[in-house]
């Protein structure tokens, strides 16, 4: 049995956003392709399921991203390795500094990057 403890949304901007991002600030967002990297070590199916509620209680940073109309999960992914070596992978551009990875000890700068033109894994 596989046991998934990590997750990349493939996500779409279809216009810019700005955004206030809980404490990290308030950020714009320009429009394109995103790839965020998660984990949800002890029910990951769950936290997935979360993101796509349209009600619930703001908590963490990608709660705020998806909570707005412009933004929507295109895809999903599911990895059975770490979410910081899952990360160090994908490449893109930082657009918000820590987000999704204020309590990184792995020297993520963010966990949320601008992919730009697709929705290709690399």
């Amino acid at each position: 049995m596989n046991m998934y403890t990590t997750y990349k949304l493939y996500i779409e901007i279809s216009k810019s956003v700005t955004l206030q991002v809980g404490k990290l600030g308030r950020f714009t967002f320009p429009k394109g392709f995103y790839m965020y990297t998660g984990s949800g070590k002890k029910n990951i199916i769950h936290r997935i399921l979360r993101h796509f509620k349209k009600v619930k209680k703001l908590h963490w940073h990608i709660d705020y991203l998806l909570d707005n109309s412009f933004v929507e999960i295109k895809k999903i992914e599911l990895c059975n390795e770490d979410e910081c070596i899952v990360n160090k992978k994908v490449s893109g551009q930082v657009i918000v500094p820590g987000f999704g990875s204020a309590d990184c000890r792995n020297g993520c700068k963010s966990h949320l990057k601008l992919r730009n033109r697709s929705l290709t894994p690399r």
